[in-house]
């Protein structure tokens, strides 16, 4: 009796698990946005009547959760969600570093000279995404190289 108990359930299971087998896993891919202004404000809510949470600066990375008409509900480094005016945000991809310091290299490898030392809280301007767990950046100066994919936020 126990037996066929377990069994029903797991019979009644059976054409939805495959099911759900033979459908495609469905992947999104994140979809970020720089600050294109010297300064914006992040709210509440989507309204420029809403309480004022932060204010972030030019190319601070943000990832766009939601759009309502001039809004977007972005999500920070922190993870902390706020409203931001869609004009106040630039297509540019940046990223921000997230460790204390970051070695930026001519090439995608340990081994490669360095370009310059990136320090936490910096926002540059990404220029390639590889596979090699590397990332192609470049700071507003014009210096340019490699910096690891676990030391920035914004991919």
């Amino acid at each position: 009796m126990k037996s066929a108990h377990i069994a029903a359930p797991l019979f009644t299971l059976l054409p939805a698990l495959l099911l759900g087998a033979a459908l495609p896993a469905v992947v999104v891919a994140a979809e970020f946005r720089s600050v294109s202004e010297r300064v914006a404000v992040l709210y509440d809510a989507p309204s420029a009547r809403a309480t004022k949470l932060f204010v972030v600066s030019q190319y601070y990375p943000v990832e766009v959760m939601v759009s309502v008409d001039n809004w977007l509900k972005v999500r920070d480094v922190s993870g902390e969600l706020a409203w931001i005016e869609k004009k106040s945000l630039s297509e540019q991809r940046t990223v921000l570093i997230k460790a204390a310091s970051a070695d930026v290299r001519q090439a995608a490898d340990e081994k490669s000279p360095l370009v310059f030392q990136a320090r936490e809280g910096l926002a540059l301007e990404l220029t390639e995404v590889g596979a090699s767990g590397w990332v192609r950046v470049r700071h507003r100066d014009g210096l340019a190289g490699y910096v690891r994919v676990g030391q920035v936020w914004g991919l």
